[in-house]
């Protein structure tokens, strides 16, 4: 087409609008899912948008009032449809739009089977794993929160995280929490708090509401920005029954806002109660080891060696003096029984003494060599002898046999 054209030979906008809509009237039907969005009736014809669920991208789409009202149940604002559509072109307005020629509603339970599929994919991946799960800090400074604007989930957080911890202060991003604009607008809350420094803690809150209402909270891309952020995230979507799949992937689950506003912040009163039992508990153990310390003390300083170091001093002298006492009496009566003893060998000794016996008038005829002469007949005539008397001693010699 524009080999042909040339700055001085231009096609007018008719031609080249037309050989547009010629184009795209070659492009046949197609089968297109979605979201409804603006939805109006004007006469026979219905008006609306169908939005990409994940992608900020939709399309404008007439559908015959007869398509619109034979589908059951009849969509509303919100819903997630099939649609058979046609493209075309108008060209008078140069404007594209796409014509339903058949509209099937996405039943509950093809929505619980996707989702099913999507949470097999994220668990094979290991995003619902417990141990990737990160702690929420005891006292967060800053707690970022995801909501809908002037919402019941938001004053129930604030409300009630105030009444328990009043210092505590948050940092607020009010996002569409249903609808098309929802995965987009609260992925980007996300991201903001993430990066934000002073943000400990990020709670994503939204009250109840049915399957669909709650679809944006379990959208692939949204569930995985959950899973890369940093900073601890908190889910409170919906009630107990409500299970999106944000609530496996977020780090702490809580049943409904209100619940999250008391996982996330303590009640100062019972940290209060719990510092005074613990106060209290300390005081107990302090006193009860000091009450055994001091009995210990005064059974310790009961002792008689404490309680009378001197009088034990002196029953220990006493005890030495006896020992004393004792020893010098067994010394002096072994003395006394060895000069007995010694008595009586003397006298002995002198009784059996040579020189006792000579005493009593008898002499000892000894040789010279000292040999004692027993009787005469050992004497030859002519041997020198010596007569042995009690005080001296006298030689003589034999001079004839007789």
């Amino acid at each position: 087409m524009t080999s042909k054209t040339t700055p001085e030979q231009p096609l007018p906008v008719r031609t080249v609008l037309q050989m547009v809509g010629g184009w795209i009237g070659k492009l046949g039907t197609v089968w297109v899912e979605g979201q409804i969005t603006e939805l109006t009736a004007r006469g026979g014809t219905v008006f609306l948008t169908l939005r990409d669920p994940v992608a900020n991208v939709s399309a404008r789409v007439t559908c015959p009032r007869g398509v619109y009202e034979a589908t059951v149940p009849r969509p509303v604002d919100g819903a997630r449809v099939v649609m058979h559509l046609k493209p075309d072109f108008w060209v008078n307005k140069g404007s594209f739009a796409f014509t339903a020629l058949e509209m099937r509603p996405v039943g509950v339970g093809e929505l619980l089977a996707r989702l099913e599929r999507l949470r097999q994919l994220l668990a094979s991946e290991g995003l619902f794993k417990v141990d990737r799960k990160r702690r929420l800090p005891f006292l967060p400074g800053v707690v970022g929160l995801v909501c809908g604007r002037d919402s019941a989930a938001e004053r129930d957080v604030l409300e009630n995280a105030r009444r328990r911890w009043p210092a505590v202060r948050f940092k607020v991003e009010n996002v569409a929490v249903q609808g098309p604009y929802a995965v987009t607008e609260v992925t980007e809350a996300l991201r903001k708090l993430d990066a934000d420094g002073e943000v400990e803690v990020i709670v994503v809150a939204r009250g109840g509401g049915s399957l669909e209402d709650l679809l944006p909270f379990s959208d692939e891309s949204l569930v995985r920005a959950v899973a890369a952020c940093r900073t601890p995230v908190v889910s409170a979507i919906g009630h107990e029954q409500d299970n999106p799949l944000l609530d496996m992937v977020a780090d702490v689950r809580a049943s409904t806002p209100t619940d999250a506003a008391k996982k996330v912040v303590p009640d100062v009163g019972e940290q209060l109660t719990l510092v005074r039992q613990l106060r209290d508990r300390g005081r107990r153990v302090a006193g009860g080891w000091l009450d055994r310390e001091l009995s210990w003390l005064a059974a310790v300083r009961s002792r008689p060696a404490l309680a009378d170091p001197v009088r034990e001093i002196e029953r220990r002298a006493e005890q030495a003096e006896q020992l004393r006492d004792r020893a010098r009496r067994s010394l002096g009566a072994s003395l006394d029984r060895a000069e007995d003893s010694l008595g009586h060998l003397r006298a002995r000794l002198v009784a059996l003494s040579p020189a006792a016996t000579l005493e009593r008038g008898y002499a000892i005829v000894q040789r010279p060599d000292g040999e004692v002469v027993r009787r005469a007949a050992d004497v030859a005539p002519g041997d020198e002898l010596t007569v042995r008397f009690p005080d001296d001693r006298v030689s003589v010699r034999r001079d004839s046999a007789t």
